[in-house]
């Protein structure tokens, strides 16, 4: 795993070892960054289930001018800082360990312009992310939410009810991206 371009472009990642993450292969990783290329520069991106920080990273990376990198596993967090270390992208990046639920209610959290949401395949946790970003007041009208799951059906299922409406979607092999913006 590597960052695909800008300031880092070619770093090598340090990855987390075991089942427990599952790493955004990079031609999805180079198809998003394509996707929503003009909206990276100067913006905040929120990388809520980062594991190794290989989204978020490529985003600082491109000239995102602040990444919030969030995981509740203490092994994710310190192979994120290795791999901030790594790219130089220390001034870039605030990192919290934590849930999601924690970390969202946190009052100096900043509204994201992107928000990245990869989340452990067979649980819930999109959908009550969105829901907690959206009671935060976490997403402004221009907001780009991207979501990645195997499971698409269910995931559009669970966000109908929510005030979110469905922008895109593409699919890579098993994974599939979803992209929202607010309602």
């Amino acid at each position: 795993m590597r960052i695909i371009s800008g300031t880092a472009r070619g770093t090598k990642l340090y990855t987390l070892e075991g089942l427990d993450t599952r790493p955004t292969l990079d031609r999805v990783k180079e198809s998003l960054f394509n996707i929503m290329n003009d909206k990276i520069r100067e913006s905040v991106f929120l990388d809520l289930f980062s594991g190794s920080g290989a989204i978020g990273l490529e985003a600082a990376s491109r000239g995102a001018s602040k990444v919030i990198l969030c995981d509740k596993s203490k092994k994710a967090i310190e192979i994120i800082k290795k791999n901030i270390e790594k790219t130089h992208l220390e001034n870039k990046t605030n990192i919290y360990c934590g849930g999601f639920e924690e970390i969202l209610e946190k009052e100096n959290l900043e509204v994201p312009d992107i928000i990245y949401i990869d989340p452990p395949y067979n649980t819930d946790y999109i959908y009550l992310s969105l829901k907690k970003l959206l009671e935060k007041n976490l997403i402004k009208k221009e907001t780009l939410i991207i979501l990645e799951t195997d499971n698409p059906e269910k995931i559009e299922k669970q966000i109908e009810i929510l005030d979110l409406e469905k922008i895109d979607k593409r699919k890579y092999g098993r994974a599939y991206l979803i992209f929202l913006k607010k309602k």
